[in-house]
């Protein structure tokens, strides 16, 4: 049995047991950040590698523990999950080397949370089993609630603060959950739980029923979907950038959920409860288009403004899922690339901008930065800009093209209405954006004196150039990459493949 698939998990974990060990260490700083891209770089050559792994189609059921799945714990690789964990260590590298630039000296632990969170991640990903999803997510959060909240005072206490109490009661609800779908169904295996719900007595519909939706509301929680998405704009505002960017994988995480769940549990083979909750999960991703994108227009920081741009990317991705058509789930799938990279640059793009300006768009009492580094934030906030607005010829336009083609045409009226307004009110918000931040200059008076212009810092530069340049590759190699997520697609709807797989692995001492 490859050992490939539990590495994504235990490289990070060992990296950020050795960050805590080094911390102690004479030269602290630095032996954290030797052991920091060492896991990190490991972690992404895994992550290749396992993307190799499912390319072809093939999927991998690793039983940590040689335990039976039933039993034990299971990891599953196949297409999505691959992709997932690449995204996350792809992004999670940019977002390292931005923090070293200087942040992560005054962030106690934060070499050590940082790792901790690729743990959560990958193992949310990866994970074949409902209640280690559990498990994982709260190993994901509590590194979250730490990176958050580190080195914060003021209003990113009170933010940090209420995203502390929120994930908690949502994961309060998780557990409830998983307790009513082991007392129906007598596993939390996913591929045990498909087979399972195929063959639920009409008896315990109403029940399942109860409990699965109290699954897909964790999930569109974590999610932030309408109307639990309030805890998110604040939270995500308040946070270092390197932070903040890194976060915007984690509202991915619901989504993925949300997505397994529904492929898994509540697809055709299901009878009874096929499709359960599609309809309540398109109208709910509705009105947070709506309400992300009114979020755009009437944002008065750039901090802000990118935080409503990730509730905008979920609730497209919620309506890519929700219409159960292979071709629209390809072109979510490669939208979610698209906005993960796109928007974590914003966050990083915004935190330059504050330093040489301040990023209140209201506000012209503040210096302006030096020319420099108004080119340098000017240039990549238009490739931001005009990515995340989805205009040709970047990758958000390839990604929402692709998705308004796939929508099946009973749904045309609708999907098109929102995709095209929501759009159009974000060109609209991120015109006025520019337009402040760039181009309008504060009047001189005796407040300005003395105030010396801020400079770039080319370690947190690279990185942002770098999440850009991911989105430039996106469109350049469209073609390559919509064939993986067309042919992801197809795997997820289809997920026989997984279920037997899953079922038939045996543990590895029964085989001489």
């Amino acid at each position: 049995m490859s050992q490939l698939p539990v590495l994504p998990i235990l490289l990070p974990l060992l990296g950020g047991a050795l960050c805590l060990f080094a911390e102690h260490r004479r030269f602290g700083a630095t032996a954290q950040r030797l052991v920091a891209w060492s896991s990190m770089l490991a972690t992404l050559v895994a992550a290749i590698a396992l993307l190799g792994l499912a390319r072809g189609g093939e999927v991998t059921a690793y039983l940590l523990g040689d335990w039976p799945n039933h039993l034990g714990i299971v990891l599953m690789v196949d297409r999505l999950s691959a992709l997932m964990v690449l995204t996350t260590s792809v992004l999670a590298a940019a977002c390292l080397l931005h923090a070293c630039s200087g942040w992560d000296r005054r962030a106690p632990h934060f070499h050590a949370l940082f790792q901790f969170q690729l743990v959560g991640l990958n193992g949310a990903f990866l994970t074949g089993d409902v209640f280690n999803l559990f498990v994982f997510f709260e190993v994901m959060l509590i590194a979250s609630y730490g990176l958050l909240l580190s080195g914060g005072r003021g209003v990113r206490m009170r933010a940090g603060l209420h995203y502390v109490a929120f994930n908690i009661a949502a994961s309060t609800l998780f557990l409830v959950g998983l307790g009513m779908t082991y007392g129906i169904f007598g596993t939390l295996n996913m591929a045990e739980l498909s087979a399972r719900v195929a063959a639920l007595p009409a008896s315990d519909l109403a029940i399942a029923k109860a409990t699965l939706g109290l699954l897909l509301v964790v999930f569109c929680a974590k999610a932030a979907l309408l109307p639990l998405y309030l805890w998110l704009p604040d939270a995500y505002a308040r946070a270092p950038a390197a932070v903040a960017a890194l976060f915007v994988i984690m509202t991915k995480v619901g989504i993925y959920s949300a997505l397994r769940i529904s492929q898994l549990l509540l697809g055709e083979p299901a009878g009874p409860l096929a499709g359960y909750g599609q309809d309540w999960l398109a109208w709910g991703a509705v009105g947070t288009l709506a309400l992300g994108a009114l979020g755009v227009l009437a944002a008065a920081r750039l901090r802000v403004l990118s935080a409503y741009l990730v509730l905008v990317s979920a609730a497209t991705l919620f309506i890519a899922f929700s219409l159960r058509a292979e071709a629209a789930l390809g072109a979510g799938l490669y939208y979610l690339l698209h906005s993960t990279f796109v928007v974590a640059a914003l966050f990083m793009i915004a935190d330059l901008v504050r330093r040489g300006r301040g990023d209140e768009m209201r506000d012209l009492t503040h210096p302006v930065a030096s020319p420099a580094v108004r080119k340098v934030a000017g240039v990549m906030f238009l490739v931001a800009a005009v990515s995340v607005a989805g205009l040709p010829p970047l990758s958000g336009f390839v990604g929402k093209l692709a998705l308004l083609q796939a929508v099946p045409e009973a749904d045309v009226a609708w999907v098109w209405t929102a995709i095209l307004a929501s759009s159009l009110m974000v060109i609209v918000g991120l015109v006025r954006a520019g337009s402040n931040l760039f181009w309008r200059v504060p009047p001189a008076g005796p407040e300005m004196a003395g105030l010396r212009p801020s400079t770039t810092r080319p370690v947190e530069t690279a990185a942002t150039v770098l999440l850009l340049a991911l989105g430039v590759a996106l469109s350049l190699g469209a073609a390559p990459v919509v064939e993986y997520t067309r042919a992801t697609a197809a795997q997820l709807m289809s997920p026989q493949d997984y279920v037997r797989q899953v079922r038939d692995t045996a543990p590895a001492w029964r085989n001489p």
